[in-house]
């Protein structure tokens, strides 16, 4: 099982290596591939040194996995040449997750959808990814009719740039921007660039992915995306509107059963999810569930994850491992 990681230096990159580790996938050759300039430089993969190799080198070694998160003018670039040669892509930039040919897979939810035929395969948008966790075996029980969502990012979601702005903040030192304002003691209604409508790309990101990996047209739903100066996580404030009513236990026994989240909510002892505890952990900590009293059938949802783990880096792992397990690959 030949194994090509693109963009290997970058953070997400690097948690990929690290969580192909810890879960032991079976790589029998491991090839990091990075931009011209990072080419000769090495990564450590389990202990081992490996060298850095570029994107048409690897194309050439015909691995049977290509896990990219490189942007998404690399992966429309590159993706298709590793496609050519035999390689199965799993995408972690938003270059086709709207691209009706493709799927938008978070394994837990729609991974039976995917054939030995899909050669690109789409990795959700982080804030997406945590969401519909907690949305499915709720939408699935009780059919959402509307969503409001309010999410509060992480700064590795913007990238190696956005924790040096930090750090340089913290220091009182001067440095590279990586946002139009300082992001220490401060929040940014800001999250990726806006649209025509007045939305950011990532508000609408939440809003497209959702209803095509619920392959649900129906489910409305309305985001506010917001910078903050955290490291660990991504969280969203979620209400939700149902068809039909629910009680709060059988809300915390569906989550609670749900493969990959966790429910933490209990106000007596403070129990909530937080970005401080969820950082470096692959589940999705639900919490703050209650319902809410100014609106039949609705529901009140505190959502965290590790946005570079579930939110990124273990998602594609994932997609990898049911590849393997029914021998799409």
């Amino acid at each position: 099982m030949k194994v090509a990681v693109v963009g290997a230096t970058g953070m997400v990159g690097q948690v990929m290596l690290k969580v192909l580790a810890e879960r032991d996938f079976p790589i029998t050759e491991l090839l990091p591939v990075a931009s011209e300039k990072s080419v000769g430089k090495k990564v450590t993969y389990k202990d081992k040194e490996y060298t850095i190799i570029g994107l048409a080198d690897a194309v050439a070694a015909k691995p049977e996995i290509a896990i990219f998160s490189a942007g998404g003018g690399t992966s429309l670039e590159w993706a298709p040449k590793f496609a050519e040669n035999g390689t199965t892509v799993i995408d972690n930039s938003s270059a086709w997750r709207m691209d009706p040919s493709k799927k938008l897979v978070i394994p837990e939810i729609n991974a039976s959808e995917l054939t030995k035929e899909d050669k690109i395969i789409a990795n959700p948008n982080c804030s997406t990814i945590q969401l519909l966790m907690a949305l499915k075996p709720l939408h699935d029980k009780y059919t959402i009719k509307r969503a409001v969502v309010s999410t509060y990012q992480s700064i590795t979601g913007t990238g190696v740039k956005a924790v040096q702005q930090l750090e340089n903040e913290y220091e009182n030192k001067e440095g590279e921007m990586a946002y139009p304002y300082p992001i220490h003691r401060n929040a940014l209604p800001h999250c990726d660039v806006f649209q025509d409508n007045g939305y950011t790309k990532e508000e609408m990101k939440l809003t497209n992915e959702t209803k095509k990996i619920l392959g649900d047209d129906s489910v409305s739903l309305t985001a506010t995306a917001i910078r903050i100066p955290v490291v660990g996580g991504h969280s969203e404030s979620v209400n939700l509107e149902f068809e039909n009513d629910f009680t709060e236990a059988d809300v915390r026994r569906l989550l609670n059963d749900f493969p990959g989240v966790t429910v933490q909510d209990n106000p007596d002892t403070n129990t909530y999810p937080m970005p401080i505890y969820a950082e470096g952990k692959n589940d999705v900590f639900v919490g703050r569930i209650r319902r809410d009293y100014s609106q039949p059938n609705s529901l009140n949802l505190w959502v965290v994850a590790d946005n570079l783990r579930k939110g990124a880096a273990t998602n594609a792992v994932q997609i990898a491992e049911y590849l393997m397990e029914n021998k799409l690959v």
